[in-house]
């Protein structure tokens, strides 16, 4: 039986982790709390949320990649603070935890799968309050499982495929960086992957890496999501990261291995294009 809390219900992987929630045996209890209802970086409340042997899935955090730059401070109290304060918490009371990170901990300059143990150096504050949120966790809480994830989409909201589908609609063409590398993400699949992981028993791996299969550049994935939904991919054309200069760099590649997933003995997840077309068609735009 596992009594599960997830913090930051109310976002794209909480709430996809919520509605996965309901295939579970109903021996397992699952309760979510969005930012509103519990807010991480409030070490009292985070201290009273937690009982003696709950299993915490964090997905709170802040993952406004751009914004982050000009708000380190905040995003550091989201991604540092707030992890800190849930692994003391959980410490206190013999409590699980499972943080949530991300890619961007990497500088990108690799050219194979990078592996759990590979040494972090992020180029952008959100990558840097991530890691930070890491080791504050692994620091208060040895047993805690990091898992790393990448290119989260659910189709839905402001995310990749989302913006896709609508500038589809609004523009004859659209120009897509085709120089970063990375492993497109179904949120769907990752909450499936993290409530296997919390109804199991605990590994002895700190972190995992935890992707759809596969490789992509925004640009390959962008003409899949056009192809999905029956527009020419011609449409999407290819530019360089210098043509589309954003406020935080990105890792040219971030591709994670799956191969620290699989020696826990969890389930590898699926290839990104047939999660991608699952997604497509949970949107109603997919073709047949």
């Amino acid at each position: 039986m596992a009594n599960i809390l997830v913090t930051g219900a109310g976002g794209q992987l909480g709430r996809q982790i919520m509605h996965r929630a309901r295939d579970l045996s109903s021996a397992d209890t699952v309760v979510g709390r969005t930012s509103g209802e519990l807010d991480i970086t409030d070490g009292a409340a985070v201290a009273d949320a937690i009982a003696p042997g709950t299993v915490v899935v964090n997905c709170a955090a802040h993952t406004a990649v751009d914004a982050a730059e000009t708000e380190e401070a905040r995003a550091y109290a989201i991604n540092a603070d707030g992890p800190r304060n849930l692994a003391e918490a959980c410490a206190r009371v013999n409590a699980r935890l499972i943080h949530v990170s991300t890619d961007y901990i990497f500088d990108g300059t690799g050219q194979i799968p990078y592996e759990p143990e590979d040494v972090p150096a992020p180029r952008s504050a959100y990558g840097r309050t991530k890691l930070a949120g890491e080791k504050a966790v692994l620091q208060a809480l040895p047993t805690a499982t990091i898992v790393r994830t990448a290119w989260v989409y659910t189709g839905t909201g402001s995310d990749f495929v989302s913006t896709m589908r609508r500038l589809e609609r609004e523009r004859e063409t659209v120009s897509v960086v085709d120089d970063q590398t990375g492993s497109p993400t179904y949120a769907r699949d990752l909450a499936g992957g993290l409530l296997e992981l919390a109804t199991s028993a605990e590994t002895s791996e700190s972190i995992l890496h935890l992707t759809n299969s596969g490789t992509a550049t925004w640009f390959e994935l962008a003409r899949a999501v056009f192809a999905g939904i029956g527009a020419d991919p011609a449409r999407v054309l290819p530019c360089t990261s210098a043509d589309f200069v954003r406020p935080a760099p990105r890792p040219a590649y971030s591709v994670l291995s799956a191969a620290s997933w699989e020696r826990a003995g969890l389930s590898p997840l699926r290839d990104w294009r047939e999660a991608l077309d699952d997604a497509l068609a949970a949107t109603g735009t997919a073709t047949t």
